[in-house]
């Protein structure tokens, strides 16, 4: 069977749920940060590696409460978060406000498909566990290549096709159940699809295919495991466990099995 074009919203069948404003927003958004724990710090320090934050204009596109806003602005980032849910983009400010956080220079409410910024106006771009979400995922990344400055980083994770588990839930005979699900993934393309018409998944190529044409390149990709960080609420040991196998899997060929793409991407030029 041919699977969709990653560029494309999912393919549905005419009875199939099709997410909207009356569907829940674990479904039609995915769920944001709501502290900051252990998984949180690891994605950061990755992004890192890659990157530097510092005195560097940088967005969160979907930022949800704004978790990772802040914690740009704490490693010294002009920091911008947007998004389309507009009860999020409000908590987000009130934490700012509570927290008493410098280096925050926003929140926006922008689709990824239209960001309300100029051409080459920004150093970094974050989106984490974002671009399935978006209407059009290929249309998001030329923006993305529209504002990035010339030697811009845009880093992002993204749901990978081979995991073991659906973790956006499903919809099954019109009811959504969330949950991570097994195997949902593995599926043929037009039956994941019927299953989890809200949230694309990403196989290793998609992404070549996503950039054709634009000012972007790819100057890493690689895949990354959770941070456990549910399990080690319920068991220390157990969570050490996990990490420790899950994280040396990062290191061999089992990574393609993670749980996110991680991919990052650079807007060919001179750095300003």
């Amino acid at each position: 069977m041919t699977d969709h074009p990653a560029s494309a919203v999912p393919p549905r069948d005419g009875n199939a749920p099709r997410p909207g404003p009356e569907q829940p927003d674990a479904a039609r958004l995915g769920n944001p940060s709501f502290v900051w724990r252990s998984g949180q710090e690891r994605r950061l320090a990755l992004i890192e590696r890659y990157v530097s934050l510092n005195d560097r204009r940088v967005l969160d596109l979907g930022c949800g409460l704004g978790e990772y806003v802040r914690a740009f602005a704490r490693r010294g980032a002009h920091a911008f978060g947007s998004d389309i849910a507009l009860d999020r983009l409000v908590e987000a400010r009130e934490r700012v406000a509570k927290t008493a956080t410098t280096g925050v220079d926003g929140f926006m409410a922008a689709a990824g498909e239209s960001l309300p910024f100029r051409d080459r106006s920004l150093d970094v771009i974050v989106l984490n566990e974002v671009i399935e979400h978006v209407a059009d995922d290929r249309a998001t990344l030329v923006e993305i290549a529209r504002v990035l400055k010339p030697g811009g980083t845009c880093v992002l994770y993204a749901p990978n096709r081979l995991y073991p588990f659906e973790t956006h839930g499903i919809y099954l005979r019109g009811r959504y159940i969330f949950g991570n699900i097994p195997l949902v993934n593995w599926l043929p393309s037009r039956l994941r699809d019927r299953l989890v018409p809200h949230a694309r998944a990403y196989r290793h190529g998609d992404w070549r295919r996503l950039i054709e044409d634009t000012p972007l390149r790819i100057v890493d990709h690689t895949y990354v495991y959770p941070g456990f960080d549910n399990i080690e609420a319920r068991s220390v040991p157990l969570a050490k466990a996990v990490r420790a196998f899950c994280y040396w899997a990062e290191h061999n060929p089992l990574r393609r099995f993670g749980l996110s793409h991680l991919v990052v991407l650079r807007r060919d030029g001179a750095a300003s």
